[in-house]
């Protein structure tokens, strides 16, 4: 419910009307990203019964890698000039800048995910966490920061189950242990 209800607030949205499908798609992943962000923690400390989670937390994150990808790609799409400016941190709504840091940080998790096993666990274990820490502060500001087609309720609950999850995350599986 917590992932489908603002899908559905947002598709009724009245901003959507005259919009074309791609930017529709393209606003649409960045929801569907955000969802992901908030499965992505339950995934990890395993308390999904029945779930292969480190398996599904893999796949989660490659779906968050590609709707990261469509979603910009899309913007890209209706309006180069803005992405351009966006990519390089000229764009004057806030709201683009906490996006881009949250893109780049999802890059940097893929890419120490791909390797991992060729990295110390400490160190894979500490980078990818502090790119999870971008990724879910840069997402749920950028999303907030956005008067677009999600409304305020859905988006702002998604956003606080976001952020709580992912404090529960990190918490439950001692990541700031190893900041000492």
């Amino acid at each position: 419910m917590a992932i489908v209800v603002p899908l559905i607030a947002a598709a009724r949205s009245p901003l959507l009307e005259w919009r074309e499908p791609i930017y529709i798609v393209a606003g649409y992943t960045g929801i569907v990203g955000l969802a992901l962000l908030l499965v992505q923690p339950l995934l990890i400390t395993g308390i999904l019964p029945g779930i292969p989670a480190r398996r599904v937390h893999v796949w989660t994150g490659a779906g968050l890698v590609l709707a990261v990808v469509v979603h910009v790609a899309g913007l890209w799409i209706t309006s180069p000039p803005d992405v351009v400016d966006v990519l390089l941190f000229r764009s004057p709504t806030p709201f683009s800048v906490w996006g881009a840091m949250a893109m780049w940080a999802v890059f940097a998790a893929a890419l120490l995910a791909v390797l991992r096993k060729r990295l110390r666990l400490r160190i894979w274990r500490l980078g990818h966490s502090l790119a999870v820490v971008v990724i879910v502060t840069g997402t749920v500001i950028h999303a907030w920061l956005i008067q677009g087609t999600m409304e305020n309720l859905t988006k702002g609950t998604l956003c606080l189950m976001v952020l709580g999850a992912g404090v529960w995350a990190l918490r439950r599986r001692r990541v700031w242990r190893m900041l000492r």
